[in-house]
This record gives structure tokens, C-alpha cells and sequence, in this order.
């Protein structure tokens, strides 16, 4: 498939600009901002309430609207997202209400069918109902009123105006119903379109709280000059950014905002190569069965004796944890796990096809050091090191899965797969490097 797709003269466009995810930015730290000072605000304004700043999981869940609704209004007042031909929608001609409404009564049914399965599939996971994922399902459970009763004048409002209204939810509202043909194919769209949304948004959702109540609250005066602390800090402002604008992305799946889930990765490889990254298939961490970092300290206890080799150490993993966030705030309200929505070319993705997966395995190995190890095993290095590894393989496997789903969508990926394997600044020289490697491999065991 690489080889047929010419190259580009010129990267390919970006369908998604880089404005989108800075104004996203911008309105979660003007929320911040007000949390942590909100005693001083209230006192200024003689608010009613407690004085102490607001760094509860609801203000954290507010940051999310604060970082959202901004990223909506520009795409749709500024870059007029809403008008795009891939949205699959013509404004300029709107049905009749009664020409629809038995297709959107059949795509109700579809949805609300989702929904009850999604929410069966909370009541019977025991790990939605400890932890941190407590949260999820207060806010999901709470949230489930208002969808149901919205969707109504929302699905019918849409279906006025879309190109084609039966869509996936409408084809398995008509296999429930048992009066029109539906296709099967868009029957199983759907579901794993759903099936990344349920599972996604509740763990983005649970993760919610802790990154933003940190900011907060965190006195940035205490730091001084201490190149671990502001190292951690830093980092931590880099999560939480990754954390909020995600989630974004997972809950504003609309198509007036050209952000709907085109399709999901169809293939069983994506889904277990992503699985195995998130609770509660997750193989990495303490504990796990890929767990890397027994017997071992954090890079700060190496280089203690050594202030400029902190500072410079500080910097590496705060750069990493900033490109990072970046791979996600790029994406504006499109971000999303094993989905296609759009093709993403600025940005980090400028340099290599994958900035997420190489920045944040970077950061582990420069962050936990597992050939350092304090037990002076040598079995441990070997073992800490080997499952470094190998969670480095299950990304790489994820990336190609990825791949592999986005060559198979749509001409403009093909053209920017194509363009960054002969011109990326990191996948150039890596896809060189690994065709030198193959042909060395030919030339040592030649075909018989």
C-alpha cells in the first residue's frame, strides 16, 4: 500500500488547526486560575460560600467545559467546522420534521439500546465500582437523565439536515425493531465506535480529579530552586493538560463540530494492543506482569550528588512530558483512542507519526532507570530492563495497528504516511535506518 501511494510534494493539511487545541488551553488555565484563587475572588465579589479553593473532582469536571466549550466556539464561529462536506451535512437543506421522524424514532431506538448495553456492562465490571473510578460512574450515572431526554430534539434536529441519516445507530435501532433491512457491517461500526466511548470516557472521566487538584492546590513558591520539584511540577501542569483536553475529545464525538467517530480500528490487534495499556488489562506498573521497576529508584536518587546533571535531567523529562501533552492538545476536540476522526499532520506529528508513544516511552526509561537497581541483582536489571522492553514492543505493535486502520480510511493519511517516511525528522531516519536493517538481514540469509 506505501509503495502505490505517490509522495507528496508538501506534507499533507492537517484537518484539524493547531488553534483549536490552544484556545482549548487557555480557557482550562483561566479555570485554573479562578479555582486556586477563588477565596480571594469570592471575598472581592462578596460571594456567597466557603472560602478555600475550589479543588474538588466537580471543579475538576468544570474544567473540562472550560476547556471545551472555547475549542467548540472557535471551531464553529472561526474555522466554521460545521460547514465542512465531511460532516455529512447539508444546512442549506432541511427536511420537514415529519419526513424524519420515523428515522429518527429507529435511530433513538439504536441509541438508547447502546446505552442501556454500555450501562449494563458498568454494572457488571466490579472495577468501575472502587477507586478511582467511583467518580466515573457518579458523573456518568448522574449525566444519564439529561442525555436520554436531550437526544430526543437533538437526533431529530440533526436528522433534518443530515446527507444520510441512517447511520449506525439507525441500522441497529432497525435489527432491534425487525421492520426495515439494516446492514450488519454498520451494525458492528457502531458498536465499536460505542465500545471505545464507554470504555474511555469512564476511565478519562475517573482520572479526572487527581492531576487537577494537585495544581491547584500546590503552593509554587515552596519549589524555590529545586530542580526535582519544579521538574515534578512541570510535569504534573503537562498531565493535566493531556488529561483535560482528552477527555474533552471523547465526549464531544458531534458531527456539527466535524468530530464524529468515522470509524473504529476494525482489527482485533489494535484493540489488544491498546487494551493492555489501561486499567484493568493494564500489564505496566507496580505490580504487573510487565512490571519494570523493582528494586529500583527514581532518576533523582541517582544523580543526588550531582546539581547539574539534576537540572539537566529535570529538563529532558519535562520536554518529553511536554511534547506529550502536545501529541494530544493538537488534536482539539478530536482526540481519541483505536478511532479515525480526521487526519492529524501539525503539530508534533510534523516530526514523527507517533510523538505520544516515542515522548512517553522516552520519558520511562529516563525516568525510572531500571538498569539501576538498588538490590545490586543483576537478575533484576535483566528483568526490569527486558520489560521496559517489551512495553515498548506492545507500543510499537500499537502504532502499527493504528497504522494500519488509518491507510486503510483515507487517501490524505496514505499521503502523509507516505510523505513522513522519506521527510520526517524522526520517521525518515528511523524508517531508513530499518530498511538498512532489513536489507542486512536478506543479505545474511538469503532466500534458498
Amino acid at each position: 500500500m506505501e509503495s502505490a501511494t505517490p509522495i507528496a510534494v508538501n506534507r499533507p493539511q492537517s484537518d484539524v488547526s493547531g488553534w483549536v487545541g490552544l484556545v482549548g488551553v487557555l480557557g482550562l488555565v483561566a479555570w485554573v486560575l479562578i479555582c486556586r484563587n477563588w477565596p480571594m475572588l469570592a471575598d472581592m465579589f462578596n460571594l456567597p460560600g466557603p472560602r478555600a479553593v475550589m479543588d474538588g473532582p466537580y471543579a475538576a469536571l468544570l474544567g473540562v467545559a472550560s476547556a471545551g466549550l472555547p475549542m467548540a466556539l472557535w471551531s464553529v464561529l472561526v474555522e466554521k467546522v460545521h460547514r465542512r462536506a465531511s460532516t455529512g451535512i447539508d444546512w442549506d437543506k432541511p427536511r420537514a420534521v415529519s419526513a424524519i421522524l420515523d428515522v429518527s424514532i429507529t435511530k433513538l431506538a439504536g441509541l438508547w439500546a447502546t446505552w442501556a448495553v454500555i450501562g449494563f456492562v458498568y454494572c457488571l465490571a466490579r472495577w468501575y465500582w472502587s477507586g478511582q473510578y467511583l467518580f466515573a460512574m457518579e458523573v456518568l450515572g448522574a449525566a444519564i437523565v439529561p442525555m436520554f431526554v436531550l437526544s430526543i430534539p437533538y437526533v431529530i434536529w440533526l436528522d433534518r439536515v443530515l446527507v444520510e441519516p441512517r447511520d449506525g445507530a439507525w441500522h441497529l435501532g432497525a435489527m432491534l425493531i425487525g421492520r426495515e433491512a439494516f446492514d450488519p457491517a454498520e451494525v458492528w461500526k457502531h458498536a465499536r465506535a460505542w465500545t471505545v466511548k464507554g470504555f474511555f470516557t469512564a476511565f478519562m472521566i475517573s482520572i479526572l480529579p487527581q492531576a487537577f487538584g494537585e495544581i491547584v492546590r500546590f503552593d509554587f513558591a515552596s519549589t524555590g530552586m529545586n530542580p526535582v520539584a519544579l521538574g515534578a511540577i512541570a510535569i504534573s501542569c503537562m498531565f493535566l493538560l493531556d488529561v483535560q483536553i482528552g477527555t474533552v475529545g471523547y465526549i464531544m464525538t458531534v458531527k456539527p463540530l466535524d468530530a464524529q467517530i468515522r470509524s473504529a480500528n476494525p482489527y482485533l490487534a489494535g484493540w489488544l494492543s491498546a487494551l493492555l495499556c489501561y486499567p484493568p488489562f493494564v500489564m505496566m506498573g507496580t505490580g504487573g506482569l510487565l512490571s519494570y521497576e523493582v528494586n529500583t529508584r527514581d532518576w533523582y536518587y541517582w544523580f543526588a550528588d550531582y546539581p547539574m546533571l539534576l537540572w539537566l535531567w529535570a529538563a529532558l523529562l519535562v520536554v518529553l512530558t511536554g511534547f506529550y501533552a502536545w501529541a494530544t492538545i493538537i488534536f482539539g476536540l478530536r482526540f481519541s483512542n483505536l478511532t479515525y476522526r480526521g487526519v492529524l499532520t501539525n503539530g508534533p506529528y510534523r516530526f514523527t507519526r507517533h510523538p505520544a508513544y516515542l515522548s512517553k516511552n522516552l520519558f520511562w526509561w529516563a525516568a525510572h532507570l531500571p538498569f539501576l537497581v538498588t538490590s545490586n541483582s543483576l537478575t533484576d536489571v535483566v528483568r526490569n530492563t527486558s520489560f521496559l522492553a517489551l512495553t515498548n514492543a506492545i507500543y510499537f505493535w500499537r502504532a502499527k495497528t493504528e497504522e494500519a486502520h488509518l491507510l486503510s480510511e483515507d487517501t490524505k493519511y496514505r499521503e502523509y504516511h507516505a510523505w513522513m517516511t522519506e521527510n520526517g525528522p524522526i520517521t525518515a531516519p528511523l524508517s531508513k535506518l530499518g530498511k538498512f536493517a532489513r536489507g542486512r538481514r536478506m543479505v545474511l540469509q538469503p532466500a534458498e
